[in-house]
């Protein structure tokens, strides 16, 4: 499984998740890492605190030790709302497009699919992610 990080011009962070990992609360906290990613990549928006993380609903994004955690980072969270029809962007875009590009394939081994998935993300072009969002989010949407 892999968590991504993307906004309308690159992808931001990708962590790949351990085999037989749950993704909870605790583990969501990979957010760590994706705030120092923004940092080294948008250090304007860093600056200026003008970034916002847009998330669906999972659980482990709505647990109370997350909501604490990003109060704590002053990270601003657009909300996916609540029983929405509408599918997340990574569930709408960026999967299918990852899944059917790698659909047919034989791998020797998982990180040979994490390789090409890899591959795949970071051949996407900013008109591909551009798509993904309906309007450009004027408070730069990770």
């Amino acid at each position: 499984m892999m968590i991504v990080f993307f906004d309308i011009r690159r992808i931001v962070h990708v962590d790949w998740v351990p085999e037989s990992q749950t993704v909870n609360q605790v583990y969501y906290k990979v957010l760590t890492n994706l705030r120092e990613r923004v940092r080294r990549r948008k250090p304007e928006m860093w600056k200026n605190g003008s970034w916002v993380l847009y998330q669906d609903n999972a659980p482990a994004h709505n647990a109370l030790s997350v909501e604490t955690f990003l109060t704590k980072h002053k990270i601003t969270v657009m909300e996916h709302p609540p029983y929405s029809p509408d599918l997340a962007p990574c569930d709408l875009f960026l999967f299918p497009k990852i899944k059917s590009a790698l659909k047919g394939t034989r791998f020797e081994s998982v990180d040979a699919v994490k390789a090409k998935a890899t591959e795949l993300m970071n051949k996407l072009s900013e008109y591909d992610l551009q798509d993904c969002f309906p309007l450009e989010d004027p408070h730069g949407a990770v």
